[in-house]
């Protein structure tokens, strides 16, 4: 029975890890500039909807722990600021969506992936 169950937890917990690693972004920086339309910070991740020209892009910051320690919580940025987002767009070219690693609100930047923003 220890190896059924070592089987089963694997199986769900594989999806659990693709989702969220790197493997559905684009290897290449990209930079994405509009306006916080909201924020959610929260499990899984913490997340930002940004209008950019009337097209609203999910951005996928880390998971909330290493978000607010990098110094983005919900006190820094409203609804209606003006935000610049670095990091990586989805492979898919017709999904709206990246996964960030570095924010700039303001003169205000925060590191969410400090380790991958060293190389932008």
């Amino acid at each position: 029975m220890t190896l059924i169950g070592l089987v089963l937890g694997l199986g769900l917990a594989l999806p659990a890890w693709a989702h969220h690693g790197w493997s559905w972004t684009d290897t290449g920086f990209f930079q994405l500039e509009g306006v916080i339309a909201d924020i959610y910070i929260g499990n899984p991740h913490a997340t930002l909807d940004v209008d950019v020209e009337g097209t609203i892009w999910r951005v996928e910051l880390a998971p909330p722990g290493p978000t607010m320690a990098a110094g983005f919580t919900e006190d820094v940025a409203s609804v209606g600021d003006e935000v610049t987002a670095i990091g990586n767009r989805s492979a898919d070219p017709s999904e709206a969506r990246m996964k960030a690693v570095r924010l700039i609100i303001g003169e205000a930047t925060y590191d969410v992936y400090p380790s991958r923003a060293d190389a932008i």
